[in-house]
């Protein structure tokens, strides 16, 4: 089970989230539009469309945003049409990286992608460069509302989880990328309140010390900034020595 510091910096990265919601929410529309235009607008005949209303939830996105923007995306015949691009590169260390883009203009992107990955001391690869390195699961938060860790190990087993973590409140939960959305069924049938999305998770994290962290860090951010971005991930793994340190400077 992990410690008290993993629960802080989730905590703490969520926080970061909320101080950016308003950004996040419209790319949570656009991952909407592109959703319907995908696979139509009922999220029961959509997979598609289902993760992204899960993901809205999990961002609290209000309920009349997340309906408002499937009527929109299904009634516009004129909205953009938005492809979906993978690039895939290294940051400081050697550090594999895997960004996951929308966009309706991907001449524009692309270069904007690579000038980001330039200036934060990293370079942007050829696809296929990294993506072996990484395994798509579902990742799903909870908190476990008093319950044991045994109680929470039992109930992850139960529902079919494939890992579970939990500590201060919390619990973590892996499991096949193409289970999430029964899996946060069930929890909230138990009576918990998960958020998830689905994740590319490194097979073999890459510990780095203090100031790679820092560089790999920022250019996370830079590209987790750009309005085309959607998510983006990282073999990083930090160490609790060095996490402190981060947390500590950041305090």
């Amino acid at each position: 089970m992990a410690g008290h510091s993993k629960w802080a910096n989730i905590k703490h990265k969520k926080a970061h989230v909320d101080a950016k919601r308003g950004a996040a929410f419209t790319k949570i529309v656009r991952l909407i539009v592109a959703a319907v235009k995908k696979g139509g607008p009922d999220p029961d005949m959509n997979p598609s469309l289902r993760l992204a209303v899960e993901k809205a939830r999990s961002a609290n996105m209000p309920k009349d945003n997340i309906e408002r923007a499937i009527k929109k995306a299904a009634g516009d015949g004129n909205a953009n049409s938005f492809e979906e691009l993978v690039y895939e590169g290294y940051g400081k260390a050697g550090v594999a990286i895997i960004v996951e883009a929308l966009t309706d203009n991907k001449n524009r992107t692309t270069p904007e992608v690579r000038k980001i990955f330039e200036k934060a001391n990293g370079n942007l690869g050829e696809m296929g460069c990294v993506n072996w390195m990484f395994k798509k699961m579902a990742v799903i938060h909870f908190e476990t509302k008093g319950q044991s860790e045994d109680e929470i190990m039992e109930i992850a087993l139960e529902i079919g989880a494939d890992d579970v973590e939990s500590g201060d409140g919390m619990a973590e939960i892996k499991a096949d990328s193409d289970s999430m959305i029964p899996l946060m069924d069930e929890l909230r049938n138990k009576g918990f309140e998960p958020s998830g999305d689905v994740q590319n998770i490194p097979d073999t994290p890459m510990e780095v010390n203090v100031e790679d962290a820092k560089k790999v860090m920022t250019l996370m951010e830079r590209l987790e900034e750009h309005e085309d971005v959607q998510s983006v991930f990282s073999s990083m793994v930090l160490s609790p020595e060095v996490e402190e340190q981060l947390m500590a400077e950041e305090s």
